[in-house]
């Protein structure tokens, strides 16, 4: 398969669209990327690496950050898991209250926000410094890479954070929360502020194309069967209201961030991460969306 070419072609068709979509706004933070930005970091099982555009400038990778969390989570509590959080998409807005309520303070997903503070409250639960075992966890995926949270990024969700302030204690109310809800907030809003560039999100997520086993380490993450969950879960849901056009039209495993960032994999053959900040209506990043349609539309691969 020529990705190299596929790739080039691509990314100067998807670069000179007009632009589309906004920056998000809400967390004041993010507000002041720079829109303009595009960037694309291919990394093949078999080593191959392609890069264009802003593939080496850090942001703030937020609700992709979900994905760790979970592998973390699942690891710890097997199924058991599943008793405090579903595996449905959620077909509301990813911070709804009224599904939530409906649902007896059980998340439909763990990438919706009621889900991804769930799975914060269970790393809680395990770990007395759960930042500090974040870190570390991103370092087995990622070797050699300097990993931080970025303290303004993590204040300024903190300060505009009133809709998950209300879903943890909506969760709290039915007996889902078990830690102390603003122990487990903190650690939410830091998980989210993590900085990333497409080179080093290409890396920190190859396991979940090899089966679960780190490629650059030879180390097992997670097991096989969890893996394929995983990455059913992403498909399922990890594009907010979009998942479901995301599968129709590209057809592979993935998550997005309101940061602008997206990856996305096919199992035993790549990973590839992409950042452009200016967001669609869905909250998806604009121009990485539509690079990926035309990329597994051309390449003819998808799960599919």
């Amino acid at each position: 398969m020529q990705y190299k070419k596929i790739i080039k072609e691509a990314f100067q068709e998807i670069k000179s669209l007009p632009q589309k979509g906004e920056v998000a706004s809400y967390i004041p933070e993010l507000s002041r990327v720079n829109g303009d930005k595009f960037g694309i970091y291919f990394r093949g099982l078999e080593n191959q690496q392609i890069k264009y555009g802003d593939f080496d400038e850090k942001f703030s990778i937020q609700s992709i950050a979900k994905v760790i969390s979970l592998t973390m989570a699942y690891e710890l509590e097997g199924d058991e898991l599943w008793k405090r959080v579903g595996v449905e998409p959620s077909g509301t807005s990813f911070d709804s209250l009224i599904q939530l309520e409906h649902d007896n303070g059980i998340p439909r997903n763990p990438m919706i926000n009621a889900g991804a503070l769930v799975i914060c409250d269970v790393l809680c639960g395990h770990y007395s410094h759960p930042k500090k075992k974040l870190l570390e966890f991103l370092e087995k995926l990622c070797p050699e890479t300097a990993f931080s949270f970025n303290e303004k990024i993590a204040n300024s969700e903190k300060k505009t954070s009133f809709k998950n302030a209300a879903l943890i204690n909506l969760m709290k109310s039915y007996n889902n929360i078990h830690n102390d809800i603003d122990l487990v907030l903190d650690f939410y809003f830091y998980l989210c502020s993590i900085e990333l560039n497409c080179q080093e999100l290409s890396k920190v997520f190859m396991y979940l194309a090899n089966n679960g086993v780190n490629p650059h380490t030879n180390k097992t993450i997670i097991n096989e069967s969890k893996t394929k969950r995983i990455n059913a879960i992403m498909q399922l849901c990890g594009f907010y209201d979009e998942a479901g056009e995301f599968a129709f039209k590209v057809g592979l495993p993935g998550k997005s961030g309101v940061g602008g960032g997206v990856f996305a994999i096919y199992p035993n053959n790549y990973c590839i991460a992409l950042w452009s900040p200016r967001l669609n209506q869905k909250g998806n990043s604009y121009k990485t969306m539509k690079f990926l349609e035309l990329f597994t539309t051309r390449t003819q691969f998808s799960i599919f």
